[in-house]
């Protein structure tokens, strides 16, 4: 096994990797105790070589492979990759080019929705994954050779099953597919994390702007502090105590050491102070300058039946053209169209999902198309 641990030796094996027009990529990290995750393992393979990157280890400089995942002429396979690319913007500020990830092509091409690694070569090669190091803590040292081998076959059997899944695609001429659902692995915006825009995520039970405004404030201290100390948002402040702060608003901090979310290791520092800072700014701001949550127009009654229908149309769509329902049209887009037909601005009426679904969709609620049942099937009939 060849374990990489020292940047001459990483210069030679990227320097092998451009000869080829693909790698296989993972990588193995933690993030439990930090804000931004770990790096603690690389894996990499082609047709010719395989690796595994030490990224812990003292004497080595990762350039050489960020270099590799900037060339365009080499298509990156993933499985799953969020979270990987999310790695590699973080500690590049850039995203690797050309991403092919086998997990959005199997939802294009009949592998059911966001299927696992193990699941995925088990049907494409008949292979059982070992899955005993699945919860290995990747930044001790030394690894085991079982624990090696289990992170490594994470790339090598990923060959075989990308070339599956290309003749695949290509065989049902769904390349351009892919390419769309990639744009937002490919996107910065998936993997920023804007302190501003953070209470967007809190639920809280208020539409009151001024609540809404002090929620603003304080989720985007958290995110900010987060970040800067590389902590988990939970260990700085719990989600329910931001809710909590939002509806009443703590003045000193005997309020505070009062809300039954806030840990007592959190008054250990300056942390209570900055925080009550930060809360009296965001009481101080005029009702205008606090933000207010959308409201979310309520569907028409009547839409049930419609809805259903396209449930219906769905699944015979997806039955037909081998795709996952997730990635076609979701239920809310569904009952978007049932209420809006054309006028519904959801991703099921685009792109590609419009050829496959979408149009036909349409036709439903207009009228213009129905079902029978012949020889105990449904099929869709034309209805003039």
């Amino acid at each position: 096994m060849n374990i990489i641990s020292d940047t001459k030796s990483l210069k030679t094996f990227c320097k092998t990797l451009t000869k080829g027009d693909y790698i296989t990529i993972d990588t193995e990290f933690i993030r439990e105790r930090t804000y931004y995750p770990r790096l603690c393992l690389i894996q990499v393979a082609n047709d010719d070589v395989e690796a595994i990157i030490d990224p812990l280890a003292e004497d080595i400089d990762l350039s050489p492979l960020f270099k590799i995942l900037q060339n365009k002429k080499i298509t990156k396979v993933l499985h799953g990759g969020r979270q990987d690319v999310e790695i590699f913007y973080y500690l590049t500020g850039q995203i690797p080019t050309s991403l092919f990830d086998t997990q959005i092509a199997g939802m294009v091409c009949g592998f059911g929705d966001q299927i696992g690694y193990e699941n995925m070569i088990k049907r494409i090669l008949n292979v059982q994954i070992d899955k005993g190091s699945r919860y290995t803590d990747w930044s001790l040292r030394p690894l085991s050779d079982k624990q090696l081998n289990y992170a490594l076959a994470d790339v090598t059997h990923l060959r075989d099953a990308y070339k599956h899944i290309c003749h695949r695609l290509k065989e049902l001429k769904r390349e351009t597919w892919v390419a769309e659902e990639t744009q937002i692995l490919s996107s910065p915006s998936t993997y920023d994390n804007p302190p501003e825009l953070a209470w967007e995520r809190l639920k809280i039970n208020t539409r009151k702007r001024r609540a809404l405004g002090i929620l603003q404030q304080v989720a985007a201290w958290r995110e900010q502090t987060a970040q800067d100390c590389d902590e988990p948002r939970g260990r700085v402040l719990r989600d329910k105590a931001l809710a909590e702060i939002a509806t009443n608003p703590p003045k000193k901090i005997e309020d505070l050491r009062n809300i039954r979310d806030i840990h007592p290791s959190f008054f250990e520092g300056d942390r209570p102070k900055q925080l009550l800072e930060v809360i009296k700014k965001a009481r101080s701001l005029k009702q205008d300058e606090c933000p207010k949550r959308k409201k979310t127009k309520p569907l028409p009654s009547h839409i049930g039946p419609a809805s259903e229908m396209l449930r219906v149309l769905l699944k015979l769509k997806c039955d037909e053209h081998e795709v996952a329902p997730k990635v076609l049209a979701s239920s809310a887009d569904l009952d978007q169209i049932a209420a809006l037909g054309g006028k519904a601005d959801v991703p099921a009426l685009k792109g590609w999902r419009h050829d496959v679904f979408g149009k036909d969709a349409l036709l439903l609620v207009e009228g213009k198309i129905g079902f029978v049942l012949e020889n105990n099937r449904i099929q869709i009939k034309n209805l003039g």
